[in-house]
């Protein structure tokens, strides 16, 4: 069965972001994987924050965003309506456990496997970063290793953290570890503070990834980072993630690991929707969200609805 949260407001062509079933917004809504043919997108919600290493609370984020979520329409700089453009679905939440991060983990690729099988990209709502490993290997076990855009103030190549293998600080060495993602297709941007050490960085140079912090942004400007990010990368499928941290905490208080001196959501917006439409992108996640108000009151989760809204843009502009 599908869902249509508009149904009850059909002749008006919107409903209030307040009322009728929630869903990514207002996107038709389904479990039923049969259902997902002549989709384009599908929206997954990713609740678990098991594996944080500081402040939890990001497995309310899936609901957060959905809840900050606008109506559709065209974004007025580039007068795109991903909404009109693309058959997007909201596909629901995958079956996570509390205190089980592996069967989670299971669950969260398998949903997104099933996403993919039926020929649709997937944008999965987090969770903490730990999530982008199932994310990323189902993506590459259906299109082989992928490129990697990662913004964040972290690298997560992290072997491991507080003596933990699978953490939200780890993900991105494990899957350049087993193969699903090519290191030298592999780029971080917004990289700052104190996290991590010299042992990480070496071991991403001797891989041949591609790091810009974020005096890279401030010195050369966010358009001129995207453009050499998206030649470093170049054909081929791509996986885009992204961690709210990457801002700084003024435009995204709730977060678990916030550190000063990160992008303004303009640059981060402007930049996500460039690399969807400059790349083949066959997935994407935003994780670590922490809501810590009611809806579009949440910063937060407000601009984690737009940065999937400006993703879904980009590859609107990409199919043109």
């Amino acid at each position: 069965m599908v869902i249509d949260p508009l149904e009850r407001w059909r002749a008006y062509g919107e409903k209030p972001d307040f009322a009728g079933p929630l869903s990514y917004g207002g996107a038709p809504l389904t479990q039923d994987p049969t259902l997902l043919a002549g989709f384009d997108v599908a929206i997954i919600g990713a609740p678990t924050d098991d594996l944080v290493s500081d402040r939890p609370g990001a497995r309310f984020g899936p609901r957060a965003i959905r809840a900050a979520s606008c109506p559709a329409g065209p974004e007025l700089e580039t007068r795109v309506d991903a909404f009109a453009q693309l058959r997007i679905v909201d596909y629901g939440d995958a079956a996570v456990l509390p205190a089980d991060p592996e069967r989670t983990h299971e669950a969260i690729e398998a949903t997104v496997g099933e996403v993919l099988d039926a020929g649709v990209i997937p944008i999965v709502l987090g969770g903490d970063h730990s999530i982008a490993e199932p994310d990323v290997r189902a993506c590459a076990n259906r299109h082989g290793p992928l490129g990697l855009v990662h913004f964040d103030t972290h690298t997560d190549t992290g072997t491991e953290v507080f003596g933990v293998a699978i953490s939200h600080g780890t993900p991105m060495y494990r899957l350049v570890r087993e193969g699903h993602v090519n290191p030298k297709r592999y780029v971080q941007i917004g990289l700052r503070g104190y996290w991590p050490g010299e042992p990480e960085f070496a071991w991403q140079r001797e891989h041949g990834i591609r790091a810009f912090f974020m005096h890279d942004v401030r010195d050369r400007g966010i358009d001129a980072v995207v453009a050499d990010a998206v030649r470093v990368v170049g054909d081929g499928p791509v996986f885009l993630t992204v961690d709210v941290d990457v801002l700084d905490p003024a435009f995204a208080p709730g977060t678990g690991t916030p550190e000063p001196g990160g992008m303004t959501s303009l640059e981060l917006l402007t930049a996500v929707r460039e690399v969807a439409a400059q790349l083949d992108v066959v997935g994407a996640d935003v994780v670590e969200v922490i809501p810590t108000a009611v809806a579009s009151t949440d910063i937060t989760a407000l601009v984690a609805d737009r940065i999937v809204r400006q993703i879904l843009n980009g590859i609107a502009l990409h199919r043109r």
